[in-house]
């Protein structure tokens, strides 16, 4: 919680601003009664119209300053809160962005824009509304009391009794109805999923007949976030109704004693009018205490869901003692004895794996569904950390080595394709944000895309529209590795990023990687792929079952002789054996 406090401290001087011309406005509500007391005693019921005049004047005068200072406090309150709105929007998306693939794992995409949106709009109004009406409200009630002791204490004994009672009964509601709004921000959670994950499949949903079935499901969601949030408004408006009928009582009770004490001498009319006016005025600033509780009950809920991102503990981080590699490292790479599972998992995903991969070298990972490729690939630019062993680059253990400095030199290209919106240019040169046009040009050519851009009308100056809808699956692969390629890494990987290619234009693109004599490692399910590499890894239920060349595989290890003749047929495997 202090750090989302924090976030306060760059706007204290229009915070304190605000409240001081909230208190302006307050001075001038207590000291309206009084003034009425005045032109009672002293000039409606002395028939003096001199007195009625000036303290009118006073009071018309008060008014318009109480009207000045309400609109500035407006002002400096909008700047706070969208100011502290938009810093806490900001650290957020730094600290996801800082996010390891082991911490995203607890925060699924749709609470993390729930949160960056909707939880952030409500401390946002919540400041705003405080600075504005919740910091008055509570001051009214407790001025207002006061001052009512101060008019006559013996009236004002009733509102001493029923106020402390009010206050104590709110208290009982904003412990209650705190989880009933984190359940709330819950459910909407919820459909903010749902809500994603159509929007993201739509074309499989169409294709599949699934409208009805989502539809559905979202509706099953949205009517328990509605249910949710009727149950959590309908338990604080209850907090109304028993207000006023503690108020109404007690102002019922200044007038049953205000007119004995009226009759008896002990106290005037002008006294009975600004107690009963005190009363009326804090009857008032009750009625906003069921906005200000529902409005702190949601904060309440919100900040500690924003606060759970910012106390996530970052378990990818540099040594305390990195070292740097060179600017360019030579691409060696070596695993030894690795053994890795995903965060509260207890199966190993990988299990004792060890193989080199020399510099300049291509090495071909094969392995069915589910045999642990990708996960090898995520942890050599250290996207999650080995559960035991060590993986080396160019004999230096990689949780030593600075991340920024391991991965500038590292070309990923994912399994799945992911392009942004904007143009082909920017596509390639988000990989290197400072790459000149020549470099991102290189970069095309080399992975077998310029051809085709250049057919388009605007060349590289074309749009792209989200997740890159315009262009087919080789070509989204193809603008993926020039993104990668524009880089000039010293290791290459590529996890599947060929299957949508033909068999000439990926002969093409290999051929292209060949020259950049970086160190490529290339996940891929066909063997015409792998029998070009240096080295053919093998894995199976996450252990490495074999390593070795195309010649010395095919000879040797029953399993890939079956995935050769499942790709070519028993008569290449006799010709290919025939050639040994």
């Amino acid at each position: 919680m202090a750090t989302l406090l924090s976030y306060l401290k760059r706007y204290r001087l229009f915070m304190v601003i605000a409240i001081l011309l909230t208190l302006v406005e307050l001075a001038v509500e207590l000291l309206q009664p009084l003034f009425m007391a005045k032109i009672i005693n002293d000039g409606i019921l002395q028939e003096d119209l001199s007195v009625v005049a000036y303290w009118g004047a006073i009071m018309i005068g008060m008014s318009f300053v109480a009207f000045a200072s309400g609109i500035i406090n407006s002002f400096y309150a909008a700047h706070s809160s969208q100011g502290y709105a938009h810093d806490l929007r900001q650290g957020i998306f730094e600290k996801i962005q800082s996010f390891s693939f082991a911490n995203l794992i607890q925060f699924p995409t749709s609470t993390l824009i729930t949160r960056m949106t909707n939880d952030v709009n409500i401390l946002q109004l919540t400041l705003f509304t405080g600075l504005r009406i919740m910091l008055r409200a509570p001051l009214l009630v407790i001025g207002g009391l006061v001052m009512a002791l101060i008019v006559n204490v013996k009236l004002a004994l009733v509102l001493a009794v029923a106020v402390p009672l009010s206050l104590l009964f709110l208290v009982w509601v904003f412990k209650i109805g705190r989880p009933l709004f984190k359940v709330v921000q819950q459910k909407l959670d919820g459909v903010n999923r749902v809500m994603r994950e159509n929007l993201l499949g739509i074309k499989l949903i169409r294709a599949l007949l699934r409208k009805n079935t989502e539809i559905n499901r979202f509706t099953k969601l949205n009517d328990e976030l509605m249910g949710s949030t009727v149950s959590a408004l309908r338990f604080m408006e209850i907090t109304m109704p028993v207000i006023l009928l503690l108020i109404n009582l007690s102002i019922l009770g200044v007038l049953w004693f205000g007119s004995f004490q009226v009759n008896a001498g002990s106290a005037n009319v002008g006294e009975v009018v600004a107690v009963i006016n005190y009363a009326t005025r804090i009857s008032g600033a009750f009625s906003v205490f069921s906005m200000i509780i529902i409005f702190f009950s949601r904060a309440k809920s919100s900040s500690e869901r924003i606060a759970e991102v910012f106390n996530t503990k970052i378990d990818l981080v540099d040594s305390k003692n990195f070292e740097e590699l060179p600017l360019r490292f030579k691409g060696n790479i070596e695993f030894k004895n690795v053994f890795f599972r995903y965060p509260n998992s207890d199966t190993d995903v990988l299990k004792d794996i060890s193989f080199e991969a020399k510099p300049g070298s291509t090495v071909a990972i094969l392995g069915s569904t589910g045999s642990g490729k990708s996960s090898l690939f995520h942890l050599i630019p250290r996207l999650y950390d080995v559960t035991e062993g060590e993986i080396k680059v160019d004999h230096q253990d990689i949780s030593t080595i600075k991340l920024e400095n391991l991965r500038n030199q590292i070309g990923y290209v994912p399994q799945e394709t992911l392009l942004f919106t904007g143009t082909i240019k920017d596509n390639i040169a988000w990989g290197k944000e400072e790459a000149t046009i020549e470099e991102i040009e290189e970069a095309a050519i080399k992975a077998q895309i310029a051809e085709t851009i250049t057919k388009f009308a605007n060349g590289y100056d074309t749009i792209l529209g989200q997740k890159g809808v315009n262009l087919s699956g080789g070509q989204k692969q193809r603008l993926a590795i020039a993104r990668a390629l524009v880089r000039k890494p010293r290791i290459l990987l590529l996890d599947d990023s060929t299957s949508a290619l033909d068999l000439k234009t990926e002969s093409k693109l290999l051929d292209s990687l060949r020259e950049l004599r970086c160190t490529t490692l290339i996940i891929t399910q066909k063997i015409r792929t792998a029998t070009r590499a240096d080295k053919i890894i093998i894995l199976d239920e996450g252990k490495l079952i074999a390593e070795g060349t195309h010649e010395h595989l095919i000879s040797s290890n029953s399993l890939y002789q079956k995935i050769y003749i499942s790709q070519f047929g028993e008569e290449a495997m006799f010709v290919a054996k025939g050639n040994q």
